[in-house]
């Protein structure tokens, strides 16, 4: 079984269209579930921020234990960075850009704090949550159409200043910015599970003018791609690595 997050229902309505919802009342969560390519797939509906993100990832492992996750979406493309509204992108690691410390000298990570927001084993994680190499090589290689890899950012706030935008694209080294990508990455990386990130490009983050947004075709951008993820993993279940 593969485990699905959508932010939003706008975001996840095209493929929701192929499965049924789970009747639980004691689940805060819209959660649907069916076949695609062949697949068993529970999708989980999150909600927009970093809380409700780990929140629905978290019920998403321990209630139904998919073997992998993928999270898809929209997400505002950083300029200069080589996207275009209705491209997609995909995750190669994410990073919370706004947890640690603004001091008179600037920001600063968590690891000026010296605390890690998950320590596993020897590892311990600060802002940064890579992601696993051989599925973004799968990813890369089922998607049919162009695409770019990167880093993500995690925001609390979203950027509607070109001047903010480049500040986060030049201290990340950042591709694009979401609001929920790194809560999953930290969760699935504290479960052992493997994780997909894919978006599609609705907007250039600038200064905001939601006239020029696409998010219709941002949305259906991640979705094609999602579609062709799950065509290849039909091929290859169960040898995907996840670790």
């Amino acid at each position: 079984m593969i485990g699905l997050i959508s932010p939003t229902l706008e975001e996840g309505r095209i493929l929701l269209r192929d499965l049924r919802k789970v009747r639980n009342p004691h689940l805060p969560f819209h959660i649907y579930q069916g076949g695609i390519s062949d697949i068993e797939v529970i999708h989980i509906i999150s909600g927009i921020g970093k809380a409700n993100a780990a929140m629905a990832t978290a019920i998403l492992i321990e209630r139904f234990d998919p073997s992998i996750i993928i999270l898809y979406g929209i997400a505002g493309a950083y300029p200069m960075k080589g996207l275009i509204t209705g491209d997609v992108a995909i995750a190669e690691k994410e990073i919370y850009g706004d947890e640690g410390v603004l001091t008179p000298e600037g920001f600063y990570g968590t690891e000026f704090i010296g605390i890690p927001l998950l320590k596993k084993g020897r590892r311990r994680f600060f802002n940064e949550f890579p992601l696993n190499k051989g599925l973004i090589r799968r990813a890369k290689r089922y998607i049919k159409r162009q695409l770019i890899c990167g880093n993500f950012v995690t925001v609390s706030t979203s950027t509607g200043k070109t001047e903010r935008g480049i500040e986060l694209r030049n201290r990340y080294d950042a591709i694009c910015e979401n609001m929920e990508g790194a809560a999953v990455a930290q969760v699935c990386e504290a479960f052992g599970k493997g994780l997909i990130e894919i978006r599609g490009v609705s907007n250039i983050v600038e200064d905001r003018d939601t006239s020029r947004w696409r998010i219709e075709e941002a949305v259906r951008a991640s979705t094609e791609a999602l579609f062709d993820i799950l065509n290849g993993l039909s091929q290859s279940i169960p040898h995907i690595p996840i670790h």
